[in-house]
């Protein structure tokens, strides 16, 4: 599938009803940056402190374009507003170790494929989240090869944990982040939920 946005050919990776999900390009630096300095959108990422641009243009979209050649479907990607063509977020579904924080804190194993999403303020609670993650863990389960689907976020993230349930995926267990991984966040706001589904489940349900 191609995808001929407001930026020319880019490779499509899949859509839903709404929503078309593409690799990131160069040109995205801006889309990062406008995303990551909302103080809302990170305030259960790092507080809500402003983004450094160069930060995403050295580091973050390096290492998100990486996957692209590293793996066949894992990754993370664009998500584009089919009704508006804009850039509205991203989404994740990658081997869970490619995770630091989570390899730091021994909450993932290597079977494990991590599920993730940010979205743009105004694109809340419009059901996009749910949307793309109910697919995303649909086709892991039934064209690659996935095993068990994880996910986490701080336990005062409510509405990223009801995406997560909506997605399929049930309470694991809960964990600390250290703080020397998330410095912003008070001792208390470093409580995290883990959820996650596995595809024999996912295959019974579909079965009832």
């Amino acid at each position: 599938m191609n995808y001929k946005g407001d930026r020319g050919d880019m490779k499509g990776f899949i859509e839903t009803e709404r929503l078309i999900l593409r690799q990131f390009n160069d040109e995205d630096a801006d889309n990062l940056f406008a995303l990551d300095n909302d103080p809302e959108v990170m305030r259960f990422i790092n507080g809500g402190n402003p983004a450094d641009r160069a930060f995403i243009q050295e580091k973050v979209l390096p290492r998100i374009r990486s996957y692209y050649s590293k793996y066949e479907n894992y990754g993370i990607w664009a998500a584009i507003e089919k009704s508006s063509q804009d850039f509205m977020g991203w989404f994740h579904l990658y081997p869970a170790i490619e995770n630091a924080f989570a390899v730091e804190i021994n909450l993932v194993k290597d079977d494990e494929i991590a599920l993730g999403y940010r979205l743009k303020r105004d694109k809340w609670g419009k059901g996009y989240a749910t949307e793309c993650s109910r697919l995303l863990v649909e086709k892991g389960f039934s064209q690659w090869g996935v095993q068990r689907v994880v996910a986490w976020a701080l336990a005062e993230n409510k509405a990223s944990i009801r995406v997560m349930e909506k997605a399929g995926l049930k309470f694991e267990k809960e964990f600390m982040f250290k703080e020397s991984q998330l410095p912003n966040l008070k001792p208390l706001e470093l409580k995290a939920v883990m959820y996650s589904l596995d595809k024999s489940i996912y295959q019974s349900r579909r079965v009832c």
